[in-house]
């Protein structure tokens, strides 16, 4: 007897629970084997729904990603100023990575995780292309324009270099990390260089 359809979403759903639950508590030491146990199955089950560890990783990473960019999504539509939006994003994403770490080292830094990897890539790619298109609207650019489009990789790779940064020292703390990357994106290294620049010539001409 052939297993419904629906029956067999519904336990792919309930397996990846359970690796869920496992990678909160192991991160990147995750393994098929605890995967299994915590759900109450042998392997062959898991490999049998997923195909392979690769399929099981992706499966979870795609989970992962697609979530974080819908949160993400919400931050930049919620209104408010460009200011307001680019740094309530800032702080909705170091928010969701400090709240599942685990998560966040598994897909990230991971060598068990490497299948995942294509799954990380296209969330980047998808969000750098949601933000360029609202650069481009912002600044009255063509939609694919070079300057929107490599503006916004720029930014989401410095937005996650830094969150990596932040999550692995816990310091300084959260807010402060989120103004500063927002005060850099508003020209505060210019405008602090400026006035080291001006003290300096002070200086020299006494």
């Amino acid at each position: 007897m052939t297993v419904p359809l629906l029956d067999r979403e519904a336990r792919r759903e309930v397996l990846l629970d359970a690796a869920d639950r496992i990678v909160q508590r192991d991160g990147p030491a995750v393994s098929m084997a605890s995967i299994a146990a915590e759900a109450g199955i042998t392997k062959p089950i898991l490999y049998r729904h997923f195909g392979d560890k690769g399929g099981l990783y992706a499966a979870l990473a795609e989970r992962h990603t697609d979530r974080l960019l819908h949160v993400l999504e919400d931050a930049l539509a919620a209104g408010g100023s460009t200011r307001e939006r680019v740094e309530r994003t800032i702080g909705a994403y170091l928010a969701t990575i400090a709240s599942e770490p685990q998560v966040y080292r598994f897909l990230l830094h991971s060598a068990e995780a490497a299948e995942a990897q294509g799954q990380v890539q296209s969330f980047l790619r998808r969000f750098s292309e949601l933000l360029a298109l609202g650069i481009a609207s912002e600044l009255g650019l063509p939609a694919r324009s070079a300057r929107a489009e490599t503006w916004a990789r720029g930014i989401v790779g410095m937005v996650q270099s830094a969150g990596d940064w932040w999550l692995l020292t816990g310091s300084p703390d959260r807010d402060a990390v989120v103004r500063e990357l927002t005060d850099l994106l508003w020209g505060a290294y210019p405008d602090a260089a400026a006035r080291r620049g001006g003290r300096s010539t002070r200086r020299k001409r006494h």
